[in-house]
């Protein structure tokens, strides 16, 4: 098809962003390219050409006309990757002799590096497609496709010092790493997040994918209530978190491990549509209840959720699912105003793009430290119901904004550095008190302590965690909170013992 730009990295650049490649991305691919070769397509590892006796042009020369036939098992690193195991500058030479190219032609060398990608490195193609940080691309191509021997954190800070070089110079205004990644629209921002899920495809519970799921979204501070989610955990919601963490966007999504909880989250931030019959645009979130009638308007409860990720037309659109029946991430095409739906979680990504591009927000999926266990300032700790006289809460601890909502009895789900975060005090408002937070808030706001109201339960025969946090609170899938609450380590509770139980 022919490169464009006049020089090989000019070239290389729009070749990487044509295939679809995101701008982090490529520019990532680019930092590790260069430190390999300069960019040099016919470049021979250095300590090989005094041992071969051949500068890059006359190796290049001598391996197209035949006169030099040991390129497949001399051991020298050769081209814009440096290609070294003879597997691979077999598979090379044989694509480059069915496309008529020359051994170092810069064109057949990235056709090659994209087919590698495709075939044999998909989770690093996945990765360059959806990255939004280019440290996370270039570690990536670093440690899973180049892998050198030298895989150290200098050789990491060093490549993608390279990568950013050219992430500065091509991807417009400078973005520097941590400042929320590079200027997009909102309609990109949406194909990102689709990107990103879309790449956990055929992920199962316990594979490779599946733990990158589970890994972005626990490794993610604040962490929802404080729960770490494990491998045999239903993660339809946490599949969707993970997607909107790793897209930078988190601040203004929120997160969560539980579909119910999440439908709140979404109310509370004002993203959420009631309206079973509405047509989604890319990278919304629809929610379902499998006990739908069919009948009118769906408010049952909250049953599983994932990422509208195609609109076919008026009628139609796709899905991509976490926790799919056999636990995998799937697709599956819904009607508009289909039965089992029961709402959608509709960020406005026009207004994210701006303020992440506008740098007024800061990477929300950049790592912090962990959250504290220890009480807070003040006596207060995590399971005590407090006043909240406060109208607005956050969804993260260092959000700039926030929706309103009405002040009461809340109870505090989880503590983030006090002092330092803008809002470290996680509350859910205590039912029947009228309040209606649910999300991160000033310790302004917190009163004092109200009314607890606590509830014990006496373990029968019989008995699970499970099936008392149903019994009792209405879903099972509340059990991690009873067992937050009395402190257990693990799932076993014997006759007779009694168990506080949560608001």
């Amino acid at each position: 098809m022919g490169l464009t730009g006049n020089t090989n990295e000019e070239c290389i650049w729009n070749y990487l962003i044509g295939k679809g490649i995101s701008s982090a991305g490529a520019a990532g691919l680019m930092g590790n390219l260069y430190a390999e070769s300069a960019l040099n397509p016919k470049n021979l590892q250095n300590s090989y050409e005094k041992k071969l006796g051949y500068t890059d042009d006359g190796y290049t020369a001598a391996v197209d006309n035949g006169s030099y036939s040991n390129f497949v098992q001399d051991s020298a690193g050769y081209g814009l990757a440096q290609w070294t195991y003879w597997s691979r500058k077999q598979n090379m030479l044989e694509f480059a002799r069915a496309a008529g190219k020359s051994i170092g032609d810069l064109e057949m060398q990235l056709d090659f590096l994209f087919k590698e990608l495709s075939e044999g490195y998909k989770t690093v193609l996945a990765t360059l497609k959806a990255a939004a940080t280019v440290k996370a691309a270039s570690d990536s191509i670093l440690l899973n496709y180049e892998r050198p021997a030298d895989q150290s954190e200098a050789v990491k800070k060093k490549r993608a010092s390279y990568g950013q070089t050219y992430y500065d110079r091509y991807a417009g205004a400078a973005s520097k790493p941590g400042n929320g990644g590079n200027t997009m629209t909102g309609n990109e921002l949406r194909q990102q997040v689709c990107n990103i899920i879309n790449g956990w495809i055929g992920a199962t519970k316990g594979s490779a994918k599946h733990l990158e799921i589970l890994s972005i979204y626990n490794d993610h501070k604040p962490l929802a209530r404080g729960y770490k989610v494990q491998v045999k955990d239903a993660y339809c919601a946490t599949t969707v978190s993970a997607a909107y963490i790793k897209a930078g966007i988190a601040d203004y999504t929120g997160t969560e491990c539980g579909v119910e909880k999440f439908v709140n989250v979404a109310q509370g931030n004002g993203i959420w549509e009631e309206n079973d019959a509405h047509i989604p645009k890319l990278a919304e979130a629809v929610v379902y209840d499998w006990d739908d009638n069919g009948v009118g308007d769906n408010k049952g409860y909250s049953d599983h959720i994932g990422i509208v990720t195609q609109v076919n037309d008026a009628s139609s659109f796709t899905v991509t699912e976490g926790n799919m029946s056999g636990g995998k991430v799937g697709t599956r095409t819904l009607q508009v105003n289909g039965k089992y739906i029961r709402g959608f979680i509709c960020p406005d990504f026009d207004a994210i793009a701006k303020k992440i591009g506008g740098g007024q927000a800061s990477n929300p999926a950049q790592p912090q430290p962990s959250a504290p266990a220890a009480p807070a300032t003040g006596g207060l700790k995590v399971g005590d119901v407090v006043n909240f006289t406060g109208s607005r809460h956050y969804a993260s601890a260092n959000a700039a904004s926030g929706p309103t909502c009405k002040p009461g009895p809340a109870k505090i789900t989880q503590i983030y550095q006090p002092g330092k975060s803008k809002h470290p005090y996680h509350l859910v408002a205590v039912s029947g008190g009228g309040s209606t937070v649910y999300g991160w808030v000033d310790a302004s706001d917190i009163g004092g302590a109200a009314a607890a109201g606590s509830r014990t339960y006496t373990v029968k025969s019989g008995d699970s965690l499970w099936a008392i946090a149903q019994k009792q609170l209405g879903n099972g899938n509340r059990y991690p909170e009873i067992k937050s609450l009395n402190n257990l380590s693990g799932d076993t509770i014997h006759p007779g013992q009694v168990l506080k139980l949560p608001n």
